[in-house]
């Protein structure tokens, strides 16, 4: 097996090297072959199963395509399904009529639908066909002690990770609600080790593209033998043909009955909790006998009332990993802040704040709702912080958002300090983690900032066993019911951890 995959690998570096259009070397025959080697048959299902694509992503030439075609090695549908009542995309789920919208078409000379729901994906129209490999089934390999992650789990984390693998071994269903910092991602490692155990193949999706690349080098550090691909937009080695795969969840859009364990992160963020076509999405890229886990540290009503239903299996881990709790965010009430923001004026009660701050040796995570604001008070902020010696030079404060090309490489440079003040959108609330920062929320009575991202953004402070108390405010106009209840759900965690840990002892 492992001089097949070494031999796979050689032809996938050759194929990626080429045009869509332009045919694929073969190792072991040539394009006018009717007949597949053992060994040309496993390189194709390692490529194509559990895939579901568009012709322009499956890179064969024509010869070789129709010919697999005419032995039902692949199996098309059309990409819409059209009726006089309703239109749905096959690739995306979409079936309202907003977001389908007519062009003229180059290859037949007609005005078809096109899904602009998943554009993103690449435009799929209907007169096209998706396609999915129903040839032989790829077996992937077993891995026995590919586990190079040496750390230890607490006793809350042992019991998830438990039920984790126990879930993963009946083919089940699980909710993880775990509070931020709680160390989710190294409670799934026995349970991802168990599943390369049995030869199974797993995906961890995530709704944010900044959560992937975070936790690509912390699961590349934990199975340092095992190829793991991060298939986001812009990413590289995203041909999609490793046995662990970390995933945005829109990816998921290419896939159909793939994956025999599929991890959710984040399961109550943007965009997925408000997108159905991606859970739509989600369900059709697992296999008929699957797991399937759900991470949240803010689980929705949806989750809730199943929760309290008993219809879905949850374990819970209400104390971070270093065994401190969660800080308490501080709401700070600053009259007329809405008109100072938008004449690009700082608020006082704000500045108050950089100047007294506990530590003031701790990085600095500003929140603002909007880009146009990220962008307005950047250069504010760096005349004061330069001006009061919070930063010393310009290069230290800067601001980052969805839009920004230089967002990965920013968010690096605060990771290694050498950015002190980072005024960000919510890109940042979740899943990236930064040892010693104080946070701020400026105009946290904002819409945009609910009661799930609140909890989220406190929880970015606080998470180093050295530094576990990092100051978390919300300068607010106006109390909302979101930051009465994030700072309530942050209270009652830390109680219900508090109670764990007197069990304990």
């Amino acid at each position: 097996m492992k001089v097949i995959l070494r031999k796979m690998s050689r032809y996938f570096r050759m194929g990626r090297n080429q045009s869509e259009d332009s045919p694929v070397i073969s190792t072991t025959s040539s394009v006018n072959d009717t007949h597949l080697s053992p060994l040309r048959q496993t390189e194709l299902s390692l490529r194509y199963d559990g895939k579901l694509l568009t012709r322009s992503e499956i890179h064969l030439n024509e010869t070789k395509f129709s010919m697999l075609l005419t032995k039902t090695y692949f199996t098309p549908i059309d990409a819409m399904k059209v009726t006089a009542f309703q239109s749905v995309c096959q690739r995306c789920h979409y079936g309202g009529k907003a977001l389908f919208a007519k062009i003229p078409c180059a290859r037949c000379n007609r005005t078809h639908l096109y899904c602009r729901n998943c554009l993103h994906m690449g435009r799929i129209m209907e007169c096209e066909s998706l396609y999915y490999w129903s040839g032989p089934s790829f077996a992937w390999p077993k891995h026995h002690d590919v586990l190079s992650w040496q750390g230890e789990l607490t006793t809350p984390q042992q019991n998830a990770a438990l039920k984790i693998v126990d879930t993963i071994h009946h083919h089940g269903e699980l909710l993880v609600w775990a509070v931020t910092g709680a160390g989710k991602t190294e409670m799934l490692f026995p349970g991802i080790h168990k599943a390369l155990q049995q030869g199974k193949r797993i995906c961890i999706a995530t709704p944010r593209t900044d959560v992937v690349r975070e936790l690509l080098p912390r699961l590349q550090q934990a199975f340092q033998f095992i190829h793991i691909q991060a298939l986001y937009g812009g990413s590289r080695d995203n041909d999609g043909t490793a046995q662990l795969i970390l995933s945005t969840t829109h990816q998921l859009l290419r896939y159909q009955h793939a994956f025999d364990v599929l991890i959710i992160d984040e399961i109550d963020a943007f965009p997925y909790h408000q997108d159905p076509t991606l859970q739509f999405a989600a369900k059709r890229a697992v296999k008929r006998y699957s797991a399937v886990i759900y991470l949240t540290a803010t689980p929705r009503e949806q989750q809730l009332r199943l929760l309290s239903a008993k219809k879905l299996p949850h374990v819970f881990v209400p104390l971070r990993f270093h065994g401190h709790p969660l800080p308490i965010p501080k709401p700070i009430y600053c009259s007329s802040l809405n008109k100072q923001l938008s004449e690009n004026r700082l608020p006082q009660k704000l500045l108050d704040w950089l100047n007294h701050r506990e530590n003031p040796q701790r990085q600095l995570l500003i929140f603002v709702p909007t880009i146009k604001l990220s962008n307005q008070l950047q250069s504010v902020l760096i005349q004061y912080c330069t001006r009061e010696k919070i930063i010393k030079k310009n290069s230290e404060l800067m601001s980052v958002h969805a839009e920004d090309k230089q967002r990965e490489n920013k968010i690096k440079l605060f990771r290694k300090r050498q950015i002190k003040v980072l005024l960000t959108t919510t890109i940042l609330e979740r899943g990236v983690t930064f040892p010693e920062i104080d946070v701020a929320v400026l105009h946290a009575n904002h819409e945009v900032f609910d009661e799930a991202a609140l909890v989220q953004i406190a929880g970015r402070a606080g998470r180093s066993p050295t530094d576990p108390t990092g100051e978390v405010i919300y300068f607010h106009e106006g109390k909302t019911n979101a930051i009465v209840a994030a700072v309530s759900a942050i209270k009652k965690m830390n109680r219900r951890g508090e109670r764990l840990a007197g069990e304990k002892e």
